[in-house]
Order: structure tokens, then C-alpha cells, then sequence
């Protein structure tokens, strides 16, 4: 097997995002102190095999992970340490928001072993952010860049979201051109998503923000490829791009069904084989459950074959590069493209697919629509 990944949810945020689905809530000292601990406890409890597991990525998400202190941060990468294998060059990610970090902070989370950081610029629009429920300016992204520069980091991710309400092309080109400049070595691109029960939906509900367009927000993905291609950026995942050789180590090992073991609140494993578990979704009920010595595991999925081959190709798709059919064959004993003969056909001719040799891929076409292709495999 290849070295897994560690991901490390940490719910906690300054404020929750209008748009926000995902499993955060308003930091609390005390519930963030207790969580640590329970956190630690759950790493060390971990016991999938009695001996150690190879790890090369260690993910800390959220939620805002930079809330923490770099002693929080170094105890948690201690016991990672003692119960894993972590390799030397290990790829260690912290997430975070602009506008909430210190040079000093920032010098201390890399000297904890942090060296790639994640954070969400979103948009350098301030009218945008604000109706996004976002704290931060785009002032704030400019700085915080350069603080993390700095500090000494070389490897910096930042998150943009197209297809806003009201957001035009001519503001995501500006966008684009600002985002550009500042030269991260990754980029992670989103479409917007209205989840049912955010405040973003209910205000949309009501008339006080616009629904978004799917078609501009097509025109808006397709520049972006565009503009960054133009800037020597490559196009390595749906949502994702880079220059050469800052693809992101940690994600691109559940695109390829690599064994990922989550802790935290919410957190989701995959063992690489056919097992894959959740935890506890609220913190307060997690922390109490670690507490009380008790498993936050709530959900276990064993995959059947037919499971298992589904999974390694929609997942494998969202790679552009693409499924290798000679793999996929040596793996389940099957022909892919005996397999799904007619329905290849029928997306190959819309245009959403090609076949490349002995490799399945995405169009430009089919990378916009990937759900739809998805469902195909499904």
C-alpha cells in the first residue's frame, strides 16, 4: 500500500460563512481546549492494525485550524508522530482564514513541521465578501500572503468561488488577474453551492440575494482555466490547479482510493481496501464520547465490489489525467470499456469524455458537468 494521509478536523470558526454546510461552529476556549485533548486521545486509541501505518500528509481542516495555538498544534503532531510512521517530507497542511494570523503565529505553525498553507481568499471583492458572512477584506488577503511568505512558507493554496450572487465576469476576471499576480503554487476553484438550511439559501429564498447563474458560472470556470493556463498553471483536478509539482499530495489521495484515517469531530476514513467509517458530527458530542471512552465512530460502510468499482472511477475522473483502464482492469478483473460500452459512447459523442489510449478522461465540457457523468458509474 502506499503511505497514508492523516486528516485532522477542527470545527471551530470567528464566525460561520453564510454559505457554510460544513460541520463548525463559533470557537470556545474551553470546548477547544477539552476537543484538543480528546482529539489526542483519539490518534492514540487508533487501532486499525497494532503496528505503526506509513504516513506522508498530515491535513489539519475545518473550521479555521490556525485558531489553535502552535502548542495545541504540536501536541496533536506529537501523537500523530508516536502512532504513525510519519515520513521526513511529509506534506502538512493548516487551513486558514485571512486576517486571522500573526507573522509571529505563523513563524511558530511552521516551526511545528506546518509547511503548506490552505486559506480562502474566496474573492478579492469586499462587497462580495461581506455578503458571503465573510470577516476578512481583500486587504487582509494581500497581507496575509505576504505574511506567509515571510514566515518561510513555499507551498500556498488559495480557495476562489465563482458563480457569486450578482458577482459578474468582468469582477471574476479582476479576480482572476489579482489572484494571478500573487502567484500561489495552487489554486482551488468552486462553484458556488446553495445548501438547503445556510442563511445564504434562506436569503435567496426571500428575494435579498440574487440565485446564482449556472451559465456564467460555466463562462467564469472556463476562463479561469483560460487565464490560468495563460499564467503556466496546470489543470490537475476538477477544482484544482498548480504550478508543476505543487499538486496537492494529501487530496489527490482520495481521487486515487489511497488509505486516509480522519480524527476529529465529522471526520471520514477510508481504509484503501473497502472499509470506510464517520464520526461524530457535533464537537461537544464527540468530545464527550473520546471523554467518556467511548468510540465517536457513528457510521461504518463496507463496499462491495460493485461499490468499489464505481468509486474508483468517478473519483479517479475528477483527475484529469484521467482513469487508467489497464489498472482498472488489473484491479477488478473487468473491461472498462466493455463495461460500460454503450453509455462511453453516448458521452463520448456528447462530447463530456475521451478515451486517450488506454486512458479515460474528462473534456473541458464534461468537467462542468461531472455530476452528470458521474451518475453514469453510479
Amino acid at each position: 500500500m502506499q503511505p497514508a494521509g492523516i486528516y485532522i478536523h477542527i470545527p471551530f470558526c470567528r464566525t460561520r460563512c453564510s454559505y457554510c454546510d460544513f460541520a463548525t461552529g463559533a470557537y470556545d476556549g474551553a470546548l477547544a481546549e477539552r476537543y484538543v485533548s480528546a482529539l489526542i486521545n483519539e490518534i492514540r486509541a487508533f487501532r486499525l492494525t497494532e503496528d505503526a501505518l506509513d504516513v506522508d500528509t498530515i491535513y489539519f481542516g475545518g473550521g479555521t485550524p490556525s485558531l489553535l495555538s502552535p502548542a495545541q498544534v504540536t501536541c496533536i503532531l506529537e501523537a500523530a508522530q508516536e502512532r504513525f510512521r510519519v515520513e521526513g517530507s511529509a506534506e502538512v497542511t493548516m487551513e486558514m482564514n485571512p486576517g486571522t494570523v500573526t507573522l509571529e503565529g505563523l513563524r511558530e505553525f511552521r516551526a511545528t513541521g506546518v509547511n503548506r498553507a490552505s486559506f480562502g481568499a474566496q474573492t478579492f471583492d469586499d462587497l462580495e465578501l461581506k455578503r458571503l458572512g465573510r470577516t476578512h477584506t481583500a486587504d487582509d488577503v494581500r497581507h496575509t500572503f505576504a505574511l506567509l511568505r515571510e514566515a518561510g512558507f513555499a507551498n500556498i493554496s488559495f480557495d476562489l468561488i465563482a458563480g457569486l450572487p450578482a458577482q459578474t465576469l468582468d469582477g471574476w476576471s479582476r479576480n482572476l488577474a489579482e489572484a494571478l499576480a500573487l502567484r500561489p503554487e495552487h489554486l482551488s476553484f468552486y462553484i458556488l453551492e446553495v445548501h438547503e438550511g445556510t442563511p445564504l439559501a434562506e436569503q435567496i429564498r426571500r428575494g435579498a440575494e440574487r440565485q446564482p447563474d449556472d451559465d456564467l458560472a460555466a463562462e467564469m470556470y472556463r476562463l479561469m482555466l483560460q487565464n490560468s493556463g495563460a499564467a503556466s498553471y496546470q489543470h490537475y483536478e476538477i477544482s484544482n490547479l498548480c504550478l508543476p509539482g505543487y499538486e496537492s499530495r494529501h487530496n489527490t489521495k482520495y481521487w486515487t482510493g489511497e488509505a486516509v484515517y480522519g480524527f476529529g469531530c465529522s471526520a471520514h476514513s477510508y481504509d484503501g481496501r473497502l472499509m470506510r467509517w464517520s464520526n461524530e458530527r457535533d464537537a461537544a458530542r464527540y468530545t464527550a464520547l473520546v471523554e467518556a471512552r467511548q468510540t465517536p465512530v457513528v457510521e461504518t460502510i463496507e463496499l462491495d465490489e460493485r461499490a468499489a468499482r464505481a468509486e474508483s472511477i468517478f473519483l479517479g475522473l475528477r483527475l484529469m489525467r484521467g482513469v487508467n483502464l489497464k489498472e482498472y482492469q488489473a484491479r477488478f478483473g473487468a473491461d472498462l470499456r466493455a463495461e460500460y460500452a454503450n453509455d462511453l459512447t453516448r458521452l463520448s459523442e456528447a462530447g463530456l469524455i475521451e478515451l486517450d489510449k488506454d486512458l479515460l478522461k474528462l473534456t473541458t465540457s464534461g468537467a462542468l458537468l461531472s455530476n452528470e457523468v458521474f451518475l453514469t458509474f453510479v
